[in-house]
């Protein structure tokens, strides 16, 4: 581990440390894109429905100056008065509202897609640490910040400034128009502060979410000898898997010995290989091989033979043959029934059997 700590982190992060990441939270998010979309379609939501928002409010200014004259100042009717007030507002603010929500929402499951985790509220240790407060204070992601708020604050006190100097020559004819008119006046000049604003605002989302993938790739990296300790995790420990192996082999090769007592003959090389076969008439196709072995397997295989009474046979061709060509537990070849049959029949005369097929 304290080589690990000195490694560089050069190697990309593996789809289990990626899957780790997304489960606590750790995604490429850019807030100013969400911040973006909800200005933009409130913008655009406050532009198309101008004409209703000032309708409500004409209605709600109506309503109070009509019936100002018929309530008395008293718990009861300010509370009433409070209550219709409310419902006024929530009339006029609910299409704003559920836009915004609707795009916020929106904005966040674009960037990162259907993800819900309470591992970022999680209380930790590091989150209170004066030191880890005092290295993001100090970190790159900080340094990206500052320079955004630096370029929204300079970027919207320009375009403020630019629109309104531009606008300065109609501001003296506003004393001798209606309300209407100034309303119109100002909802125009504010217009195009929000959209020039936003023009700016989609230029630094874009800037900003290129930086967080970076960022998050960067944060994302492994050294080699994580990427090695992950391969052991996932596929498991190449010692652990060896001997898992080989007491699987050990436990077949088991099964296998047991099925040469029962075998009809065992076929050599005449020392080197051992190939044991069974036959059932009417049960069985051709000759199956249960067992076969090369070296100290097949002098196991025959002296298990010898000790049952199963006759040995020495044929080196066919020995080979089946050896390569046949696994345990399948039927021998089409090509070798001749050859396999007079085996076959040497076996059945010395057992005094009756040769059939």
């Amino acid at each position: 581990m304290a080589e690990e700590s000195f490694q560089e982190r050069t190697e990309q992060a593996t789809p289990k440390r990626r899957e780790e990441a997304r489960k606590k939270g750790q995604v490429p998010k850019s807030r100013e894109f969400a911040s973006v979309a909800v200005l933009l379609s409130s913008l655009f939501t406050l532009y198309w429905t101008s004409g209703f928002l000032m309708s409500k409010l004409d209605n709600m200014l109506i309503y109070y100056l009509e019936n100002l004259k018929h309530h008395t100042v008293t718990l009861t009717t300010m509370r009433s008065i409070g209550l219709t007030g409310m419902g006024f507002m929530a009339t006029i603010l609910a299409p704003l509202l559920l836009v915004i929500t609707v795009v916020a929402i929106l904005s966040n499951f674009l960037q990162v897609g259907p993800l819900l985790t309470l591992e970022p509220l999680m209380p930790q240790l590091s989150k209170i640490s004066p030191l880890q407060g005092i290295k993001r204070l100090f970190s790159l992601q900080a340094l990206m910040e500052f320079i955004k708020s630096l370029f929204k604050l300079t970027v919207v006190c320009w375009i403020v400034y630019s629109t309104v100097s531009k606008e300065m020559g109609h501001l003296i004819p506003l004393l001798h128009m209606n309300p209407y008119q100034i309303a119109a006046f100002i909802g125009k000049v504010s217009f195009e502060i929000f959209w020039k604003s936003c023009l700016a605002m989609i230029l630094l989302s874009v800037l900003d979410y290129m930086f967080q993938r970076y960022d998050y790739e960067k944060n994302l990296k492994m050294t080699k000898q994580e990427v090695k300790e992950e391969y052991k995790q996932t596929e498991g420990d190449p010692q652990v898997k060896s001997r898992i192996r080989s007491i699987q082999r050990e436990m077949a090769r088991k099964r296998m010995m047991q099925e040469v007592p029962e075998a009809d003959v065992v076929i050599t090389n005449p020392t080197r290989l051992a190939v044991a076969l069974k036959y059932i008439p009417g049960q069985m196709d051709a000759p199956t091989v249960v067992a076969k072995g090369a070296g100290k397997i097949a002098e196991k295989i025959r002296n298990i033979a010898r000790d049952h009474g199963v006759p040995v046979v020495e044929n080196k061709p066919i020995a080979q043959s089946l050896f390569k060509l046949v696994e345990i537990g399948q039927p021998i070849p089409e090509a070798l029934f001749k050859a396999v049959a007079e085996i076959f029949a040497y076996v059945y005369r010395l057992k005094g059997k009756r040769v059939r097929g």
